[in-house]
């Protein structure tokens, strides 16, 4: 009997670890909402699914320069190194869904981290950024 027990606890606590680790901020006001949020990277299929679902905002977190050379169709612009981005992204509703990408995710995943810690709940990040969509042979804009 005391083995049962040891291996439910040993499960819960694999099962309980991971929330508890992303919890550990130190800033208080703000983990109630972001410890809710799942950011989640995949990759260029899962990404084509997710945008084509209704309501599913798509985010090119890149420069102009780069969004005129190539973007996912109905992807809207908002640049990362922009001195508004931060305005920009706060403006939008916490609780829609998100996809994001830039090149090849670092700028992307920055920006979904940041989503994450101003409280948004549902937001993407395309795995190798549009590199890994264009070698996956899907389509952009040019």
């Amino acid at each position: 009997m005391r083995s049962r027990f040891g291996i439910a606890a040993a499960l819960m606590m694999m099962l309980l670890l991971p929330g508890l680790v992303g919890c550990g901020s130190g800033d208080d006001s703000s983990a109630s909402s972001a410890a809710t949020a799942t950011p989640v990277s995949v990759d260029p299929a899962a990404f084509k699914a997710a945008i084509s679902r209704d309501g599913v905002r798509l985010i090119d977190v890149r420069t102009p320069a780069e969004f005129a050379e190539a973007h996912i169709e109905g992807a809207e612009l908002i640049d990362i190194a922009a001195p508004d981005f931060a305005r920009k992204i706060d403006a939008l509703p916490r609780d829609g869904e998100y996809a994001l990408y830039c090149r090849s995710a670092n700028r992307s995943g920055v920006a979904m981290q940041q989503m994450q810690a101003m409280g948004f709940t549902d937001v993407y990040d395309l795995a190798g950024g549009i590199t890994a969509w264009q070698d996956a042979g899907l389509p952009v804009v040019q």
